[in-house]
């Protein structure tokens, strides 16, 4: 099931929609937010990304919408196949959806007993289970303290790395029960979200696929064009944040010779917008939600 699109509203009205404008949603999933732009175009276009085959069920019989069953990391290149390469508007809604979450097989959750998977499209070739138990006990340090911010990462490092030693670890229960000796219980929830989250952006290569496409939207919007992103961790967020401020993810602003500084986007939201209370109650996922829009200069 496709929960509501998280912040809908405030989304469609970021975007800012003219009827014959060209927009695109990188981040399709139900189409919920996709099918509130539609409605708002008379002869305008729409184009959405979607690497996961579920959401192709949910397409819209349109002839100004068009499903591209691929990453938003190449966007350009599809962009330009379809005749569009620039464009009024950009939506991407990040993360996982609900729908992934929900569904077992998929082992995005730490509520189901399911295979270690986590790959956004089922024909990536990487599992959760090959980095468990493929990569060094370093390398696991280092994706569980940058992905994870996980303070003890290298006690679940260590427990990963004895424990399939012995055997291999193939599903969330065998890696929750694996790295049980490294939390309190009154923590257990908190750090399993950052231990999965840790895994899941590795699996997917997210942040670097992300800065890609970032970049490459900055390429294809239009002066005056909107990039509306909603982000739901820390880390996402400030990649985010940086280039809409700077043009670069460390948020350095760059000058030219006379101090004026070099930017790409105005910034429409001095904060993140975030759901409400109301929003929250109907749809946990939306909690942590981080909604930022700005204007291409």
């Amino acid at each position: 099931m496709y929960h509501n699109p998280v912040l809908l509203k405030e989304c469609i009205s970021g975007l800012n929609i003219i009827p014959n404008g060209n927009y695109v949603d990188v981040t399709y999933g139900g189409g919920g937010h996709s099918k509130e732009i539609i409605k708002l175009l008379d002869d305008g276009r729409l184009i959405a990304f979607d690497q996961d085959l579920d959401a192709l069920k949910n397409t819209i019989d349109d002839e100004r919408f068009t499903l591209v069953n691929h990453n938003f990391q190449f966007l350009k290149n599809f962009l330009r196949l379809h005749n569009a390469s620039q464009v009024n508007g950009i939506l991407a809604d990040l993360g996982v959806s609900s729908h992934q979450f929900d569904i077992p097989e998929r082992g995005f959750s730490t509520r189901f007993d399911a295979p270690l998977d986590m790959r956004m499209s089922q024909n990536a070739h990487v599992t959760a289970a090959d980095i468990v138990n493929t990569y060094s006990e370093e390398e696991l340090q280092r994706i569980l303290k940058n992905y994870g911010e996980i303070k003890n990462f290298r006690w679940f490092a260590k427990a990963i790395v004895e424990n399939r030693n012995t055997n291999t670890i193939n599903t969330t229960n065998e890696l929750i029960e694996s790295t049980r000796k490294c939390y309190p219980q009154h923590k257990k929830n908190k750090l399993l979200a950052q231990l999965f989250q840790a895994l899941r952006i590795e699996v997917n290569d997210e942040l670097q696929t992300l800065k890609t496409m970032l970049e490459q939207a900055r390429d294809a919007l239009i002066p005056g064009g909107r990039l509306v992103v909603i982000s739901y961790h820390s880390l996402e967020d400030r990649l985010v944040k940086n280039f809409i401020k700077s043009g670069n993810f460390e948020g350095i602003v760059n000058k030219d010779f006379y101090g004026n500084p070099i930017v790409d986007f105005k910034s429409i939201t001095r904060k993140p917008l975030m759901p409400g209370e109301e929003e929250i109650v109907a749809n946990n996922r939306a909690r942590s939600a981080k909604l930022r829009i700005a204007e291409k200069l």
